[in-house]
């Protein structure tokens, strides 16, 4: 599995309804993707949920590297690239999934919380305490599904958790509105951790 998102930051007084009607006539293009497991439409609003910023920031889990080059070559990105700038794309080693008691519900909401990994710290004892608490988190009332991966480069943690309403206050991370999923391979992610 790999993890993938990019960030497309937008004026102030961007109006989000055109995102809002890109999503809802090109996001069903991607339903049948095949080798893509989850892409989650994600926007961000200035004022809404604490977020300083307008952005559309989807968030893609693949279930084969090919698709996701496939993808990133193929019309699909070519239109963001042409319409946005060719954004910073974002990807992560896949280290763990999980379904939610709220998997059969179209997620609204979804929250990306990154975190290093520290220089001192043994990398094989924080990924295993990272693989349980995305565990623990997933088994929360309302979660649809918890991804956890990894850019050794950076040596950082991403974990991106979709919920069918609004995420828990608590919950850290920066929060996204959800317009739409695309779960072609959603059934064939593999579940638990990825080695």
């Amino acid at each position: 599995m790999h993890a993938m998102q990019y960030r497309i930051t937008l004026p102030a007084d961007y109006d989000m309804k055109i995102i809002r009607r890109r999503v809802e006539s090109k996001g069903p293009l991607l339903d049948d993707f095949p080798g893509l497991g989850l892409k989650a439409y994600g926007i961000r609003e200035r004022g809404v949920d604490g977020s300083p910023v307008n952005a559309y920031a989807p968030f893609y889990l693949w279930s084969a590297p090919d698709a996701m080059n496939r993808f990133l070559w193929g019309p699909g990105f070519r239109g963001v690239a042409r319409d946005f700038g060719r954004p910073v794309v974002e990807h992560w080693q896949g280290l763990a999934f999980h379904r939610g008691p709220a998997v059969g519900t179209a997620p609204r909401t979804a929250v990306r919380h990154t975190t290093p990994v520290p220089a001192a710290a043994d990398t094989a004892t924080a990924v295993d305490g990272a693989v349980e608490e995305l565990r623990r988190r997933a088994a929360a009332d309302g979660v649809h599904s918890a991804a956890l991966g990894i850019d050794p480069r950076g040596w950082e943690l991403v974990r991106f958790t979709l919920w069918a309403d609004a995420a828990p206050s608590d919950e850290p991370g920066d929060r996204y509105q959800v317009l739409h999923l695309s779960a072609p391979g959603l059934a064939a992610l593999p579940e638990g951790q990825q080695w």
